[in-house]
């Protein structure tokens, strides 16, 4: 039982409040995809190479991965509210810089910096295991990513809009406004949840040990990766998908993103409700069981001559549901190693999912083609799911031999 106070909105004496958690956990992911209908623009209107333009998708993803090293031990040494208040700082900087830059390299460097707004997911998830401990984090994981699905759901479509309506400076605009705003709340509804942070660095680093030779936390950060890989390759792959082989418009293209947010939600309702009940297992297999079934869907509707946006967009609904219910019980599981740590399993977990998703992004972009239509896609995230279903298997392997009896049913 967490013994922080109860949260009262807009105190910062007390710990955040779920719509806090929430809106936090949503700008990383509004950061993320807002800009993707404008990529053809910006390539427009620099002359920039397609590669260069996809960097600002992966470049940051990876960006997002070496700072979630960083973070996670500085809010388990620090606390989560300072870190969160320097991020955000930093964001709205680098959203302004970006907004105005002259050249290709300016606004590729200003959106790396960009990056540092994966704080956002870090402390979210961080503080969400500091309030609700072990037991109820997945669950109360589920609720703030269920709410969050709505910055993923509409994202790309107000981008479209905004693009269409602006150009592509207005996206990064919007998030320089939000962040500032996000910025206020942090300071004044985020109070201090970590109530035990660690002396030193030094002394946090003594503890590295013990999470880096679990064989549950590289089960669970696995799943965590190849789950979400599924859904970064689809942000890598599918602007190209959309305007060189179905002609989409940037705000047609952005309605079309809303399936995998959609998909999200539902997947993270099911979390929050029946986390606790069906346990992480139950969590982990069922989530990339239907990531797969979603991908075999699309592939048989492509091959059988429905190649139509509506057929492909349409099944990422499924990659939505299976990474609602497979990262919160992931992330959970990653953090209850040691509550020491807790912010430091989070900040590696979220390297390897976000450093692996910016790689991923980056590859699919390799085999894509106007002549190959959408079916490389598909298969790209089609293996990424697969791999996914092998780390929750290996995962669930690693439990029965801590408890030394593989006759019970899954554990919880």
């Amino acid at each position: 039982m967490s013994a922080l106070p109860k949260a009262k909105f807009l105190d910062p004496t007390t710990p955040p409040t779920m719509a806090t958690l929430v809106i936090l956990a949503s700008m990383g992911a509004l950061s993320m995809n807002i800009f993707l209908p404008s990529m053809p623009a910006i390539q427009a209107y620099f002359g920039a190479s397609p590669s260069a333009v996809q960097f600002l998708l992966s470049g940051f993803l990876f960006m997002n991965g070496i700072l979630q090293l960083i973070i996670g031990p500085l809010s388990d040494r620090f606390g989560r509210r300072p870190i969160a208040l320097w991020a955000f700082g930093i964001f709205v900087l680098a959203s302004v810089v970006c907004a105005n830059a002259p050249n290709t390299a300016t606004l590729i460097t200003a959106r790396t910096i960009q990056a540092v707004v994966v704080a956002s997911f870090v402390l979210s998830r961080a503080a969400a295991r500091d309030i609700a401990g072990e037991k109820d984090a997945a669950s109360l994981m589920g609720y703030i990513a269920m709410g969050m699905s709505i910055a993923p759901m509409t994202g790309p479509t107000i981008g479209g809009f905004l693009q269409e309506a602006f150009d592509w400076p207005a996206p990064f605009w919007a998030l320089a406004i939000l962040g500032t705003l996000v910025l206020f709340l942090v300071w004044r509804d985020m109070g201090e949840t970590n109530l035990n942070p660690s002396s030193s660095m030094g002394e946090q680093i003594k503890l590295y040990p013990q999470l880096l030779t679990s064989r549950r936390f590289w089960g669970y950060a696995l799943s965590n990766m190849f789950a979400s890989g599924v859904f970064f390759s689809l942000l890598g792959g599918a602007p190209f998908v959309g305007t060189e082989v179905y002609g989409l418009s940037p705000s047609t293209l952005g309605l079309y993103f809303i399936f995998g947010p959609l998909g999200y939600f539902c997947g993270s309702l099911i979390s929050g409700r029946y986390a606790v009940r069906m346990g992480t297992y139950r969590m982990l297999l069922s989530g990339t069981a239907l990531t797969i079934a979603g991908m075999l869907l699309a592939l048989a509707l492509v091959l059988m001559g429905f190649d139509h946006p509506i057929a492909f967009f349409g099944c990422t609904a499924f990659i939505g549901i299976g990474n609602g219910m497979v990262i919160p019980s992931a992330s959970a599981g990653m953090m209850s190693i040691d509550p020491r740590l807790a912010g430091t399993a989070a900040g590696l977990g979220g390297s390897m999912m976000t450093s692996g998703g910016g790689a991923m992004s980056a590859l699919v972009v390799l085999f894509l083609s106007k002549e190959a239509g959408v079916t490389p896609l598909i298969l790209f995230m089609l293996v990424s799911a697969v791999l996914g279903l092998f780390a929750a298997l290996y995962t669930i392997r690693v439990e029965y031999q801590m408890r030394g009896d593989g006759d019970h049913p899954l554990p919880s």
